[in-house]
């Protein structure tokens, strides 16, 4: 019972919340749920839109749908049961299948058990759809929704308007907004259109028939016009669709995911109610059953409407037919909107709208007729249809109100269209017809007078006649009335007698008409020309009207244009004769010179093609021998095959290519007596045979002359079978007259060139341009030719100084270096060449016998005195000389002088071939190389026989042990030396205790210097104490900084610059002056700024004295920001003149703001014309007044002024700010302001109002008081904000003034560099500046090879790396070797105590071992020289130990220059290939901008020739007799049609183009020049490089060959002497060594090619090269200590062999004595080997020469590039003296008093 009473409750809640929500949206949406029309507007009925389309509704899960399910509920809420079954396969019915629960259950019915049917989902599924698609647009207002389990924890409400195309969320809903929709506004909604979640309809209570309502219109939220079309899109839907998405649960399907559990959570829905009606736009107020849908379900909203106001369609959405006079809209409120019926008079029955016609109309009419009949048109048939006009006479309604037109389609407008209708404005009279122009008649059926041919396609009706006047018969009719046909004179045709005949142009009004074409014969394609301007159709590059110029770049070939060069023929064994060509005569040969052809010599000529098939005359040009000289000469045509029967030479037979000829006495040429016949594109030789020749030198006498002299072979062609010639008209006929007669095919004859006659020179043009088809291109060498430009006859191009050759593209006889500049002339040397010829790449002259050089100007290496050349006498220490002196170059063995005949610095001895002797090195106190060595030479004393030695800078001492005076170190010990105490010259240098003997520091410094080194100046000086230039400072006390000057004549300035610390803006090394816009220096704090007005002033500088700037007229003051004198007033707005009384004044100038006069004492007054306070009188007698005012006025005047700056400080603080938290107090105070103003202003002032202004002064200082105790902590805020702005405002002075300082150093550069400007320095600082750059790129450059990876360095370290990684793992080998050499020493040690020397010592140093040392002249065992060294050996010693150190010597030797031609090749190598890329970039760079050049003259030179011929033709027609007026004006108007084809601008910048074009080649073609002589010396390097690379190699194997040849030696006296094996064993370490160095030369070998192969790859500059050349001469020292090592090694095998050996040497001589016989043969082929073995280093010394050249050469380039940085070096030196001698004069100039 209590559940009853609680359900009954809960649908009677229900039913009254539904039913105040119903009524208050009824209310307020003034669409009652009543049917009909109310207002305009009808409303359909409203109901449940689910009734009747449960087919439309779909859920996406649906529980037993496809099987039964089980499912549970949480309680026992309705019955005990708690599980149950769900079987949806099958509709619900009460009956037989009560358990479905399919979406169609929800649908309201009215059935008794309402509650026993529900729709059910699946267990478990959170997301679950539930839509229904409804067939029509409804109006939907609202949802609800009775649920069976727990309402959704969260879902959302959406529609469509489209049919689901598109979907629009009309409400969320959930128990949790922020978590399920996040961003999504909270409800309540503010707007009606707000799309909000709301949370109260998603309550997990009540557990069951929980409801979700949805109202699309909030009730609660006004409406303000509730038919919008925005409110009427918001109500419409066609699909509407419920998204379920979050489950209620208790929490336990948390924890148990037991199926059971999940089985009692599920969507059961009682009932869906979705109200609304069908949507009809206000247009109707009921509906029926839409296509398709139930007709009679009751209780069913149906969605078709039944439309009104002459509506149509589903949703009443369009106007019915033929009512389309108003656009379509929906009902309003007021409104119907009813479709209005259109206006078609009758003449039609269908109209559609036009919504531009209806706003065209203002709004007031859109219909438009469709189809109108009856011949009517229009909006509403009100027109007649075209062709058609209006019967006035009958109504508009008629059917036969319009009427055809009747006018000839052919002669009138539009076709036969008349006038519609009358309009007398427009002039319009119905019916009738629109004649065309030139038509005429009542129906247009005729031409007008003077016209022809009526058509209908003419849209003038008829045409003019068209006949031109030049060229139609005068007088009489021009043309037939009817065709249109002119009448033409004889030359001219063409229907309107406008055109010429063909083969004649220029029609005019001469009595033919017009005027032959004459186009050349030969120029021209064919005879016809343009018909406008007579130009002829012309060959490739031939201009002119008739085509008889050559254009401009190209020429016509001579008649001996085939020629080819007798010295360019192939034959055997030929001799080229080169002639030289003087300036004084012409050559009378081609080509470099002759070939001389002796008899039976064949030359083969080559033709490889030849321009045109025909007959040529072969023409031989030579050179006799002897006078009368004859010759018979046989010729051969060498065909490539059988020449083709219909070929043009098909007629030829083969004995036709045998031609003989015979030379006639005293001729220079032949010609052959039969042509021959040449085909294009064949290749031919021809085969020239000297038979016999002779000559009458000597009458009777047989000839044996040298032969003929052959220049070359001419193919002339055969011209007179030309059509020209041979066309057999007269014209023909003539042509050829005119050549033989006047001989013009002469000009082939011979070389040298005449100009042809008048008569000859067209008929060559013509018959070379119709050979060639046209002129030839000049092809002008651009690097030997001086334009691109060739003579138009025969195209000889303009060559540069000797070249020679049709194109300037060859080197005359006796140049050569063929190059941008032309060539060089080969001067060779008339006492050393044969002849004055020379190579044409290398210049290389033919040298006679001694001779030497490019030019034969020299003698060859190792001589002197050109041209009788000599050996040089260099005692064998050198192996040149100077060519001019005979002084020798390049003395070794540490001699100089020369002949090389005294030793060098630091060595003593006569090393002169006949004393033998050696240079030593002198004891000062060690010898030169060590770390001792402190001596520049020695000299043995004749007395003491003592080495005295000449010391070194900073040394003294007998044997320079000490150090000088000025100077410091301790050179006693080993690496130590004397060095110059660093004092900057600021010392005595003969003081001793000038420095520190010890540490260097500096103690007596001179010239105001100080310092440890004496580096700096003094305070109070300034200058270089490099440079001894340490000057006193002079600065100007008043702009001088005081903190800065101790004394008033003593300041501190930059010590290096001299410059005085200066005041703010105070400039000068001085300080001496403002800069510039400041003034007052003599301020004391620095000076101030200029400050003059930026508009009123003439510029911002100003008086440095006085501030006063320099005012524009009008303005005055000292910064021209006031007006000008006597005025006053706002400068930028007005100035009024000073009005002053002129009596009360002591100034005439006012106050320049207020404009008041500056009044006399006792005046006052603006104009100071009345009295002062004080004084009485009439103006201007003014008297003082009585004593007693002056006491009261004083208090008064004191009054008045305490209380204005009360007044000022109150207004102050109204500005600051805090005006708002003191407004009240302020208000008081002014008000008792104005009452003591008012006392103080009165004149007349009594005690009591003196009373009350004290005391209301009284009472103002107090109340200001109070107000200034508030305003205490603002003022101190407003304090340290100012005390930091100052700080800032300071700091920023000083950035200021370090600006300032840094401008003032720049203007002084600037100064400097005017200074050095105006004294001739720009080269100097240019070269500086060249310099610069070139370091900066060389440090580039040797940055990159340092730091790049690969480079020289890196390769460098890794070679180093791998090497001590090798030496690591062969140290224990060494070692292990090492002490098992020891042992052997050891034993060996102990058996040699019964060895004797004697035999060793001889065998060893070369004399008999038992002669005493001091007598020996080789030494031996235990001998010492003067030196305390060993002495074995010598010059003339035969033992082991001088044989080994000569080959040690020569090996060494070998190893240096290996070392430094290799080093040397590498960089040859390197400076060639990078000279070659260099050259080669120039060059293509050149080659294409002339080419870019040429081609743009060649564009303006040909349309500068086109504008000249058409000015010419111009001319020509306007001088010519039948020139008539028109004839003129056409022309004209031809002439100013043309346009120019560019804007100035275009043609300007063209220009630029061209200018810069030029300018580029030009610096192209001195690039060019400069480096062609660096390409002949790269190249002529390379060629050196490669013979020094391939007598290296040469040497190399020679090398190995006498290092095997020493092994062989070796091993020979191995065998021999096997008793002293273990001295053998040292000596084959020894030779270990020398493998090492052998090794390492091959190592030198590779590095020469890794070195040619860098620089094949560009990487070979001046600072890679010296990096290079220092890494070789690191390794070549490398070298010399792994020999200097080797050599050790055999010196202690020698002191071994010296020591204690002697006792035993009788045993080893009885050894050796009992295997001499085997010995002797060995020893002879040791001693053979030894000698081949030195004949083989004696080669390989003089091989070596030529790498000692090139060491030379680069030596000598190395010198030259120092002494070029020497000189830089002297340059900046020298501009730094000139900088510090100007200097010098500045201060001495700023300090002129």
């Amino acid at each position: 019972m209590e559940q009853g009473r609680r359900q009954t409750l809960l649908w009677e809640l229900r039913l009254g919340l539904l039913l105040s929500v119903l009524a208050t949206t009824l209310a307020q949406a003034l669409a009652p749920d009543v049917p009909g029309c109310s207002r305009g507007t009808c409303y359909p009925a409203t109901g449940d839109l689910l009734v009747g389309r449960a087919d439309r509704l779909t859920a996406s899960s649906t529980c037993g749908l496809h099987s039964p399910q089980p499912y549970c509920i949480v309680s026992h809420l309705q019955d005990e049961k708690k599980c149950f079954l769900c079987d949806s396969r099958h509709p619900f019915s009460a009956r037989d299948n009560p358990h479905s629960h399919r979406i169609q259950n929800v649908v309201t019915s009215f059935a008794p058990q309402r509650r026993a049917a529900w729709w059910q989902s699946e267990n478990g599924i959170p997301e679950v759809t539930i839509q229904l698609d409804l067939e029509a647009e409804f109006h939907f207002t609202h949802l609800i929704m009775t649920f069976k389990t727990f309402r959704p924890a969260a879902m959302l409400v959406e529609r469509s308007a489209d049919f689901g195309r598109t979907w629009h969320v009309y409400r969320y809903f959930s128990y949790d907004c922020g978590a399920d929709f996040p961003g999504v506004p909270l409800a309540p909604p503010r707007h009606w259109d707000d799309v909000v979640c709301e949370s109260r309809y998603s309550e997990i209570e009540p557990s069951t028939e929980g409801e979700v309502i949805y109202r699309v219109l909030d009730p609660a939220i006004p409406i303000p016009d509730p038919y919008s079309s925005r409110i009427q899109n918001l109500l419409k839907i066609t699909n509407l669709r419920v998204n379920l998405t979050r489950l209620h649960t208790l929490g336990d399907n948390l924890l148990d995911p037991r199926r059971e559990i999940r089985e009692k959570y599920y969507y059961a829905l009682y009932e869906l109610v979705v109200r609304g009606n069908c949507f009809c736009y206000g247009h109707a107020s009921q509906c029926a059953p839409a296509p398709g849908a139930p007709a009679h379900a009751e209780g069913m909203v149906h969605g078709a409407c039944m439309c009104k106001h002459n509506t149509r369609g589903l949703n009443c959405e369009q106007c019915q037919d033929f009512y389309h006079d108003l656009p379509w809209h929906p009902a309003e409120d007021g409104h119907s909107h009813a479709c209005r019926k259109c206006e078609c008079h009758g003449h039609t029955h269908s109209c559609h709208f036009d919504m531009a016609i209806y706003l065209a109309s203002g709004n007031v009419s859109g219909g438009v007729c469709d189809g109108c009949q009856h011949n009517t048109a229009g909006r509403h048939c009100e027109l007649c249809r075209p062709f058609f006009y209006r019967d006035p006479t009958k109504d508009l309604r008629d059917p036969a109100v319009c009427r055809s037109c009747d006018c000839d389609p052919i002669g009138s407008q539009d076709g036969g269209r008349c006038d519609s209708h009358d309009d007398p404005a427009l002039g319009l009279v119905s019916g009738q017809c629109r004649c065309k122009e030139h038509v005429v008649g009542t129906r247009c059926q005729q031409c007008r007078d003077g016209f022809f041919g009526l058509s209908a396609s003419d849209p003038l009706g008829c045409q003019r006649c068209q006949c031109n006047a030049r060229g139609t018969v005068p007088g009489g009719t021009p043309c037939d009335p009817k065709s249109g046909t002119c009448f033409c004179k004889r030359l001219v045709t063409g229907h309107g007698c406008n055109r010429c005949l063909p083969g004649h142009w220029g029609l005019s009004h001469d009595l033919l008409g017009c005027r032959p074409c004459d186009c050349d014969v030969g120029g021209a394609l064919d005879p016809q020309c343009d018909e406008a301007t007579g130009q002829c159709h012309c060959r490739q590059h031939m201009v002119g009207r008739r085509c008889e110029q050559v254009q401009p770049g190209y020429f016509r070939p001579f008649l001996d244009h085939l020629t080819w060069e007798a010295e360019d023929a192939r034959g055997q064994v030929l001799d080229v004769v080169e002639r030289l060509v003087t300036m004084q005569e012409t050559p009378s040969w081609t080509g470099s010179g002759f070939v001389q052809l002796r008899e039976g010599q064949v030359l083969e000529f080559l033709v490889a093609s030849v321009p045109r098939a025909m007959d040529y005359d072969l023409l031989l040009r030579l050179e006799p021998q002897v006078p009368e000289q004859w010759a018979e000469m046989e010729l051969t045509v060498q065909r490539p095959g059988p020449v083709h029967a219909h070929s043009p030479c098909g007629h030829v037979l083969p004995k036709d290519d045998h031609i003989q000829g015979t030379l006639q006495p005293d001729t220079r040429h032949m010609v052959f007596p039969s042509p021959v016949c040449l085909e294009p594109g064949i290749s031919y030789k021809l085969h020239l045979k000297l038979v016999r020749t002779g000559g009458s030198a000597l009458p009777e006498t047989p000839y044996s002359g040298p032969g003929l002299l052959i220049d070359s072979l001419v193919l002339l062609p055969h011209v007179l079978v030309l059509e020209m010639f041979s066309g057999g008209d007269a014209a023909a006929l003539e042509r050829r007259a005119t050549f033989q007669h006047y001989r013009c095919h002469e000009e082939g004859l011979v070389p040298g060139k005449t100009p042809p006659s008048e008569a000859c020179a067209a008929l060559l043009i013509s018959l070379s341009t119709l050979i060639y088809n046209g002129a030839l291109p000049c092809q002008c060498n651009p690097q030997g030719s001086l334009s691109s430009e060739c003579n138009p006859h025969g195209g000889q191009c303009l060559c540069k100084p000797g070249v020679v050759g049709r194109r300037c593209d060859l080197c005359a006889p006796g140049y050569y270096g063929f190059g941008p500049t032309g060539c060089q002339a080969c001067q060779c040397s008339p006492e050393g060449a044969l002849s004055g010829l020379c190579e044409g790449t290398s210049g290389q002259c033919r040298c006679r016998t001694g001779a030497f050089g490019l030019r034969c100007d020299h003698c060859q290496r190792g001589q002197w005195g050109f041209p009788s050349c000599r050996p040089c006498v260099c005692n064998g220490h050198a192996d040149e000389c100077d060519t001019h002196t005979g002084t020798c170059l390049g003395c070794r063995d540490h001699t100089g002088g020369e002949h090389c005949e005294r030793c060098t610095a630091g060595f003593h001895g006569d090393p002169r071939l006949p004393y033998g002797g050696q240079c030593r090195p002198c004891p000062c106190p060690e010898g030169p190389g060590s770390q001792r060595h402190f001596g520049t030479s020695c000299h043995r004393d004749e007395y003491s026989q003592q080495i005295v030695c000449h010391c070194q800078a900073g040394y003294t001492g007998l044997r320079c042990e000490a150090c000088a005076p000025g100077h410091f170190g301790d050179p006693s010990r080993p690496g130590g030396q004397c060095q110059l105490c660093e004092c900057s010259g600021n010392i005595d240098p003969t003081d001793p205790d000038a420095c520190d003997p010890h540490t260097g520091q500096c103690l007596r410094c001179l010239h105001h210097t100080e310092g440890p080194h004496c580096a700096h100046c003094k305070p109070g000086f300034h200058g270089q104490a490099a440079r001894q230039s340490c000057h006193r400072c002079t600065c100007n006390l008043l702009g001088t900084n005081p903190q800065q000057c101790p004394s008033a004549d003593r300041c501190h300035c930059d010590p290096s610059s001299g410059q005085c610390p200066c005041l703010p803006n105070v400039q000068g090394p001085s300080c001496d002056r403002c800069a510039p816009n400041f003034w007052n220096l003599t301020s004391g704090h620095g000076c101030q700024p200029c400050a003059c007005h930026l508009s009123w002033a003439r510029g911002p500088t100003c008086n440095e004295f006085t501030g006063q700037c320099h005012c524009r007229a009008g303005f005055g003051g000292r910064t021209c920001s006031e007006c000008q004198e006597l005025h006053w007033g706002d400068p930028g707005l007005q100035c009024r003149a000073c009005d002053c009384d002129p009596r009360g004044i002591d100034t005439p100038q006012c106050h320049r703001s207020t404009g008041h006069c500056s009044c006399r004492p006792g005046m006052s007054g603006v104009r100071c014309d009345q009295c002062a306070r004080g004084f009485s009188g009439v103006f201007p007698a003014c008297h003082p007044c009585h004593a007693c005012f002056g006491d009261w006025d004083r208090v008064v005047q004191d009054l008045a002024a305490r209380t204005r700056r009360l007044e000022q400080r109150a207004q102050e603080l109204q500005q600051t700010g805090v005006l708002g938290a003191f407004e009240s107090t302020f208000w008081h105070i002014q008000e008792k302001l104005g009452t003591v103003q008012g006392i103080v202003a009165a004149h007349n002032t009594s005690a009591a109002s003196t009373a009350q202004l004290v005391e209301a002064t009284e009472e103002l200082r107090r109340e200001i008081g109070e107000v200034t105790e508030h305003l205490t902590q603002l003022e101190a805020e407003l304090t340290d904000v100012q005390d930091e702005n100052f700080n800032a405002n300071h700091a920023l002075s000083g950035l200021e003034r370090d600006g300032l300082a840094l401008n003032l150093t720049l203007r002084q550069l600037n100064q400097h560099l005017d200074l050095l400007k105006h004294s001739n320095f720009l080269g100097a600082y240019d070269s500086i500046c060249h310099a610069h750059g070139q370091s900066a790129e060389a440090e580039r450059r040797a940055n990159t090879s340092a730091l790049a990876v690969p480079s020289p360095v890196s390769n460098s370290a890794g070679i180093r790396h791998r090497t001590e990684v090798l030496m690591g793992t062969q140290r224990e080998d060494f070692n292990s070797k090492h002490m098992a050499n020891e042992q052997a020493l050891g034993e060996l040690s102990a058996r040699t105590h019964t060895l004797s020397l004697t035999g060793i010592n001889e065998l060893v140093c070369g004399v008999p071992g038992d002669a005493p040392c001091a007598t020996s002249p080789c030494g031996g065992a235990g001998c010492r020289d003067e030196d305390g060294q060993p002495r074995c050996g010598g010059l003339s010693c035969n033992g082991a130990a001088a044989t080994a150190d000569l080959a040690l010597g020569r090996a060494r030797h070998t190893q240096a220059e290996l070392q430094r031609a290799l080093a040397e090749g590498g960089g040859i190598l390197s400076r060639v290939a990078e000279t070659r890329r260099q050259a080669g970039e120039a060059q293509l760079q050149a080659q294409a901008a002339l080419d870019k050049a040429n081609a743009s003259r060649g564009q303006v030179e040909q349309t500068n020739q086109e504008l000249r011929e058409l000015i010419q033709n111009v001319k020509d027609f306007l001088n010519q007799e039948g020139a008539d007026p028109d004839s003129i004006e056409m022309v004209a108007t031809r002439v100013l049609d043309l346009s120019i084809p560019a804007s100035p601008e275009q043609i300007q910048h063209l220009a630029g183009v061209i200018a810069e074009r030029v300018r580029s080649l030009a610096d192209v073609d001195t690039i060019l020049a400069r480096t062609v002589g660096d390409m002949r010396r790269a190249e002529q390097l390379l060629q050196d490089a490669q013979r020094a690379r391939n007598q290296a190699e040469g040497e190399k194997q020679k090398a190995e060959t006498v290092q095997a040849a020493l092994e062989e030696a070796q091993r020979a006296q191995s065998a021999a002497q096997g008793a002293i094996w273990g001295a053998v064993a040292d000596t084959q370490d020894t030779e270990q060594t020398l493998h090492q160095v052998q090794e390492k030369m091959a190592g030198a070998e590779e590095a020469l090619s890794s070195a040619g192969e860098r620089g094949r790859q560009l990487d070979a500059l001046l600072e890679a090269l010296k990096l290079k050349r220092a890494g070789n001469s690191l390794a070549a020292s490398t070298a010399e200590e792994t020999a200097g090592s080797a050599q050790g090694r055999a010196q202690e095998a020698e002191q071994l062999l010296q020591g204690p050996l002697g006792d035993q040497y009788q045993t080893v001589k009885a050894l050796a004595e009992r295997k001499a016989q085997g010995v002797l043969a060995a020893q002879a082929r040791a001693e053979q080997l030894r000698d081949e073995a030195r004949n083989l280093l004696k080669a390989a010394q003089d091989k070596l020469q030529r790498l000692q050249e090139l060491e030379g050469t680069y030596e000598e380039n190395e010198r030259a590039l120092e002494g070029k940085a020497a000189q830089l070096d002297g340059l900046e030196a020298r501009m730094r003296s000139v900088l510090q001698a100007i200097n010098l004069q500045v201060q001495i100039y700023n300090t002129c008093q």
